[in-house]
């Protein structure tokens, strides 16, 4: 029996990948299938994708298909996976040995339909950027019923958990978006009962030095669009009741982690017309300040404990100081 199918999308990452399928070829779990699924690639992440595949035959199940996007690979992994579990790792990423061994048996200790574990951002030579604690003072069991406040304080990556395979059954990534975690990831949450975490940093996620200046477009409406996304399946889940949890999940995603793409935003232009989209969003939701400054993320002040320069941004905005924030930014 495979008890974990993990999916690994790969597209132009020759650098990086060898070092990510090394992580997961000598993963301590051995039930386990690697799904490869070439997007379309370029370069010769195919070549190395195939000699993982002759010295691996049994863990290794390669495809390739034309470039469709994050989410067309992912879906194409979820359609071909055999596994009990899946899980989902980028490919220019890495894991530490046990970190699929350790999250099956949380599962099957705690019946939990997903399991989440820590992550840390490292750079290209390795070097921790940043920790990110996901759970932090909590069980290691969540029954959701007792613990909803935990929708509204989890980050939505797909990389770092693992899901019971049935989660998928009616549910795929939106294709032809960006912050597709964001849409899809809650919505599985809701189909939940039990979440369970481990408080080991399993996941390494890389900043490529390329990626940290990117161009921020038009595409942050999509995280908008993602919130509005998870409401609709809000609104027929078996926690349509928790309305302080999606109340919650509304100022974290559609407000706090849209502002923070919209920072980075230079063009004047898409920047008025994604912060028009902000003070509609707010608008009709009926979000009102006091709601943001006192918002709690794992029974703390989120403001109170950013960071200096990120509490002044946000406060500027908040109080209307956006020309003031332009120059600054």
């Amino acid at each position: 029996m495979i008890k974990i199918s993990v999916i690994v999308p790969v597209y132009n990452v020759e650098n990086y990948l060898r070092k990510c399928l090394n992580s997961l070829v000598n993963q301590t779990l051995q039930e386990i299938e690697i799904l490869v699924v070439n997007d379309g690639s370029t370069d010769h992440s195919q070549q190395i994708i195939d000699e993982f595949q002759t010295d691996f035959p049994s863990k290794i199940k390669a495809f390739t298909k034309e470039n469709g996007g994050l989410s067309d690979a992912r879906n194409f992994g979820i359609d071909h996976a055999k596994g009990e579990f899946l899980g989902f790792v980028d490919s220019d990423d890495e894991v530490s040995p046990r970190m699929f061994e350790e999250m099956y048996h949380l599962a099957k200790k705690h019946q939990a339909e997903m399991v989440i574990c820590n992550l840390q951002k490292v750079n290209e030579k390795g070097k921790i950027i940043r920790k990110l604690p996901q759970i932090p003072n909590m069980p290691e069991k969540i029954v959701l019923r007792e613990n909803f406040s935990v929708f509204s304080d989890i980050s939505y990556f797909a990389c770092n958990k693992i899901f019971k395979a049935e989660l998928f059954n009616q549910k795929r990534f939106k294709k032809g978006v960006h912050f597709e975690d964001i849409q899809l990831i809650p919505q599985l949450f809701l189909l939940c009962k039990v979440v369970a975490h481990t408080e080991n940093y399993h996941y390494q996620y890389l900043e490529r030095s390329e990626s940290i200046s990117k161009t921020h477009t038009e595409k942050g409406l999509d995280i908008l669009q993602a919130v509005e996304d998870v409401e609709v399946a809000f609104e027929k889940s078996q926690y349509a009741n928790e309305k302080t949890g999606l109340k919650n999940f509304q100022i974290l995603e559609g407000i706090y982690t849209y502002l923070a793409y919209l920072a980075f935003v230079k063009d004047d232009e898409v920047y008025r017309k994604l912060s028009l989209a902000l003070k509609k969003f707010r608008k009709e939701r009926r979000i009102f300040l006091s709601e943001i400054l006192w918002y709690k993320r794992f029974g703390k002040n989120y403001l109170l404990y950013l960071s200096f320069k990120k509490k002044i941004y946000y406060l500027l905005y908040f109080f209307g100081q956006e020309r003031l924030l332009r120059k600054l930014v």
